[in-house]
């Protein structure tokens, strides 16, 4: 689908991290197909430039930028490159998550190392990614979405790094919403249920689990990364969720329902 020349976000630009696979890379081309102009981020410049190579070859505008939330300075260059690109900055997605994310294991059993690098992934890099975002945010008027998880709402066995993690990047989003409110910029959460990348790999190797995942949504089916996750995150970015900020707007196909 080529992007068009109007939509809820022309004239708008976006910073995705984590935007070079799975649901990243949906939020990017969701937000380039209603008009944005998208920095795709991703650890990997080369992985962000075909993702920025797809919104190209639609007819939007992108920018491919290698970035480690992890790092402080990489993310301040990261918005400063967009701004140097596109002269302005309307929004940031914090989509960027650990390679542990995925990893099973216990209280007993989860390593310092896969502590550490959620720890780092999902938290400090949201509070590097809000830093540097915020003065570009305020000038425009913008908004800030946190990729959070259903781990983060229900909890998850064998997943208390992730789901910490996801709790405390509600609790983050929340307080955000509260202090950037008086500036005009809103802050807001998305708790999805998508394929990826990883979760395709997950349900290939554990029997019954893409019937199971299915059968948890009112819909039967599974979102999708562009057309249901991407489209739910280009609502908070633009006009039309004017009025919303410190929510956490759950996506998942009716899988919860409270």
């Amino acid at each position: 689908m080529s992007a068009p020349a109007g939509g809820s976000l022309a004239g708008r630009v976006v910073l995705v991290t984590g935007a070079g696979q799975g649901l990243g890379r949906g939020i990017a081309l969701a937000c380039a197909e209603r008009g944005a102009a998208v920095a795709v981020t991703a650890l990997s410049e080369a992985e962000a430039a075909v993702v920025a190579g797809e919104i190209s070859g639609e007819g939007g505008r992108a920018l491919a930028i290698g970035c480690d939330v992890t790092d402080q300075d990489q993310v301040s260059a990261a918005v400063a490159a967009t701004l140097d690109a596109f002269g302005r900055l309307d929004g940031l997605v914090h989509n960027a998550n650990s390679r542990f994310s995925g990893v099973g294991a216990t209280l007993a059993t989860v390593t310092d190392e896969a502590w550490d690098d959620q720890i780092a992934v999902g938290l400090h890099g949201a509070v590097f990614c809000a830093t540097a975002a915020l003065p570009g945010l305020r000038d425009s008027g913008g908004a800030m979405v946190i990729m959070s998880s259903l781990a983060g709402l229900n909890g998850a066995a064998q997943m208390p790094a992730y789901a910490m993690v996801k709790g405390a990047q509600r609790g983050l989003m929340k307080s955000l919403a509260r202090e950037w409110g008086p500036l005009g910029v809103r802050v807001n959460a998305v708790a999805p249920s998508g394929v990826t990348p990883a979760l395709e790999a997950y349900m290939e190797r554990t029997p019954g689990a893409r019937e199971h995942l299915t059968s948890r949504s009112a819909l039967n089916r599974l979102g999708e990364a562009r057309g249901d996750i991407g489209a739910a995150v280009a609502f908070l970015l633009g006009p039309d969720s004017r009025f919303i900020t410190g929510q956490t707007l759950v996506v998942d196909g009716g899988a919860v329902t409270t």
